[in-house]
């Protein structure tokens, strides 16, 4: 199935940049959430931690 796309893909041009502006989406986000999870408020934390659980 690769292949198949692969033959395609080979004659788009620019689409050598899909995989860094990828990276860098991916990035972005994953270290925003890691900035959360540090900062957040641990009292905020125990309060969305507990919700699940109630009724």
């Amino acid at each position: 199935m690769f292949s198949f796309i692969k033959k395609y893909a080979t004659g788009i041009s620019g689409i050598d940049i899909f995989p860094d502006i990828a990276l860098a989406i991916f990035m972005t986000v994953f270290l925003a959430m890691l900035w959360f999870a540090i900062r957040a408020n641990k009292n905020y934390i125990k309060e969305v931690e507990n919700i699940p659980l109630e009724n």
